[in-house]
Formats: structure tokens, C-alpha cells, sequence
């Protein structure tokens, strides 16, 4: 990591204090294209803590959904560097083949996605969606698969879920099908929940309700949760720490109190100022 990065200043983000879930050192994510070398990530080092909100905020383009993806181990392998270090649980997982997500996926980590139409098989019963991760990865049968799939819409607050369970994606609002990408993500009991720009395309009132929900979820299961966001406001009373990300590094770190009370670079108070006030003009 280089000099100019500015670390978490109060001790609360050290791995010492036990409980890390994940740690990443140094990690870089390159790719090879027509017009030359892509520093998509370039040294990203962090930690997150069992239970607890990590904020990685930045504009378009900054490497945030790359770093998501790369943990997750869902980019390209093609045309693709990746070099440092990953560790859930101890365990490392740069390097790891598909067979090797394929057993965290679902179980130990998920993600969702921003774009819950892509996200979501058009063609495919949402209650079929749910239930096909429940009984690949936890073995259950036909008949429990359905009842924790109701389950789970009625806990991401899908009213008459029973009936939700066997309509198509298309049928549901934008907020609605949001919520099932959500119910999909947590069916598994993930450890760990990547949420990709989860209010994008999505109405303010909206906006609020799912971030509430993936706030709620996280405290009942004890998940811990990577937040990833263009806007400071999102995670302003969401996240216990904040990375701030610019040009595929991380050039401020800190606990989301010590951000917001002293915004130490210049770009952290740009992307605050660029939020919508009421009182603006």
C-alpha cells in the first residue's frame, strides 16, 4: 500500500482485536486490452471483522465491483492479472479454482447484484430461483426448499409471499425484485454479503427501504457486509468503517465517525459535495 494512504487512526479496524473474516493484502486486478494495461485494483489492502459494515465508496470506474468480483472470484480469467493476497477465515484464496468458489458460494459468501433483471432468470419462477441454491447447497428437499423460500420473502418483507413464490421477475416492481435478489443472496446463511450498488435505478423511498432490510438482515444473522457505493450518504449511517477509492487504490481509510467529523483528501470532500442538498439553490 502506498505512503499517501490514510490508515483507520483509532485502533478499532486492527486485526488484533480479533474476529477478522476476511483480510486482503496487496491486491491487484490488471487487465490486458487493445490499447494497453488496465490498473483496475492496484494494491488494495483491508480487513473486515466478523458482524461489521465495510463502506468502499468511489465514483465510476474507481475498482470497486472489481475488487467485489475478485474476492468473490467471478471475473474473467482471461486477459486478467491478479496478484496479493485474499484470506477468508485463514484460508487463502487467490488463486483458488471454480470448484473451489463453488463451495463457498452461497454458504460462506454472496453478493448482490445492482441490477436485479440481469441478476434474475426472466424465464424462471422466482420461488424456483430461491429453492435451487437451498437444495443444491444445503440438500433440502422439494417440499422444506418452498417453505424456507416463503420464509425468506416474508423476511425481506414481500407481502403474499405464497403468491410472489410462483410468479416471474417481470411481474414484480424494481424494489420487489430487489428483494428477491436479496431472499436469493441470504438463502444459504452467507457469512459474508457483498452488496454491489444495491439502490441503483431504484426511487429514494425505495432506496431507503432496502438498505433498512439489508441492515436488519445483517444484525439477526451476524453477517458481515462490503457496501459498494458511489454516494458517502449510503453508508454514512450504515458502515463501521469507510474505504474511500480512487483510481483502483484506497486513499482513505477510517471508521465512518472519524470520515464524516475530519474528511482528511480532497476527493473524500468531492464526493460529499456532490451529493443533492435541499438547501442548494
Amino acid at each position: 500500500m502506498s505512503h499517501d494512504v490514510l490508515e483507520p487512526d483509532d485502533g478499532v479496524l486492527d486485526a488484533s482485536t480479533g474476529g477478522v473474516l476476511l483480510e486482503v493484502d496487496d491486491l491487484s486486478v490488471h487487465f490486458d486490452t487493445p490499447r494497453g494495461v488496465v490498473r483496475a485494483v492496484d494494491g488494495l489492502s483491508f480487513r473486515l471483522r466478523r458482524g461489521k459494515t465495510l463502506g468502499i465508496v468511489g465514483e465510476s470506474g474507481s475498482g470497486k465491483s472489481v475488487t467485489s468480483k475478485a474476492i468473490m472470484g467471478l471475473l474473467p480469467r482471461s486477459g486478467r492479472t491478479q496478484t496479493g493476497s485474499i484470506r477468508y477465515e485463514g484460508r487463502e484464496l487467490n488463486g483458488l479454482d471454480a470448484a473451489g468458489y463453488r463451495e463457498l458460494w452461497g454458504t460462506e459468501m454472496s453478493m448482490v447484484f445492482q441490477d436485479p433483471m440481469t441478476s434474475l432468470n426472466p424465464v424462471m419462477k422466482i420461488g424456483a430461483q430461491i429453492t435451487e441454491s437451498l437444495r443444491l447447497n444445503l440438500g433440502m428437499d422439494r417440499q422444506t426448499a418452498k417453505e424456507t423460500a416463503i420464509g425468506l420473502l416474508r423476511a425481506v418483507r414481500i407481502p403474499a409471499p405464497e403468491k410472489r413464490f410462483g410468479e416471474y421477475p417481470g411481474q414484480l416492481s424494481g424494489g420487489m425484485r430487489q428483494r428477491v435478489v436479496i431472499a436469493v443472496a441470504l438463502a444459504c446463511g452467507p457469512k459474508l454479503l457483498f452488496a454491489d450498488e444495491p439502490t441503483t435505478a431504484l426511487d429514494v423511498t425505495v432506496q431507503a427501504q432496502i438498505l433498512d432490510l439489508l441492515d436488519d438482515q445483517q444484525r439477526e444473522r451476524f453477517m458481515a457486509m462490503v457496501l459498494v457505493t458511489h454516494d458517502l450518504g449510503v453508508v454514512a449511517g450504515r458502515a463501521d468503517e469507510i474505504a474511500v477509492m480512487y483510481a483502483g487504490r484506497i486513499v482513505e481509510h477510517a471508521t465512518t465517525r472519524s470520515l464524516f467529523t475530519n474528511l482528511a483528501m480532497p476527493y473524500t470532500e468531492a464526493l460529499l459535495n456532490s451529493i443533492p442538498k435541499l438547501s442548494d439553490p
